[in-house]
């Protein structure tokens, strides 16, 4: 489980093919702290196994169906990723419960800029409208965030200038996959 208060953006310093999939080498600075093998980590919202740490790097295998399912597909050396350690009982919680098992990836099909905030514009495929809910919670790549308007097939999401500043948001542009989950109490609450 996690929050999506994201603890740091990481950089991706290494890919290589693995079997189906492939492994990642990810540099980063604060998530070290009482880190070790077989922990869990978020990197850009995906629940990953930590199995190797290497000074200030670790590594993930990302399988062939997070691979088809989500931006990590996609990623390559030297671009960034949110990272955020597994929640600790007894940890606040500034954010919402995220499982880290991503629903689907989507476009930004626009992110602009409205004074010091920014407007982020994203569709929800049909099978998944059900779950979102104006003023309810969403996980984009990995940061809890909330909806802010819904238009028909898209949700808006306002976005402070302290949470660009603290993820990989300042990276991203119009075009650009996001991995999405849906709040996991809206599916309970709907089954």
């Amino acid at each position: 489980m996690f929050t999506g208060i994201i603890e740091e953006v990481g950089k991706i310093k290494e890919k290589k093919s693995k079997g189906t999939g492939f492994e990642i080498l990810i540099e980063a600075n604060k998530v070290f702290e009482d880190l070790k093998i077989g922990d869990s980590i978020s990197v850009n919202g995906i629940c990953l196994t930590i199995e190797r740490i290497d000074n200030k790097t670790f590594s993930v295998s990302v399988s062939s169906q997070t691979k088809n399912q989500t931006n990590l597909g996609e990623i390559k050396v030297g671009e960034y990723v949110n990272l955020e350690r597994s929640l600790k009982l007894g940890d606040r919680i500034g954010g919402h419960f995220l499982t880290g098992h991503i629903d689907f990836k989507t476009k930004i099909k626009t992110l602009r800029r409205e004074s010091e905030f920014f407007v982020m514009k994203i569709e929800i495929p049909a099978k998944f409208r059900k779950y979102v809910v104006k003023r309810g919670s969403i996980g984009i790549d990995g940061i809890s965030l909330t909806i802010a308007e819904i238009e028909n097939t898209d949700v808006l999401i306002y976005l402070i200038p302290y949470t660009i500043e603290n993820t990989n948001l300042k990276y991203r542009k119009t075009g650009d996959f996001v991995n999405i989950e849906i709040d996991i109490f809206a599916k309970y609450l709907l089954k």
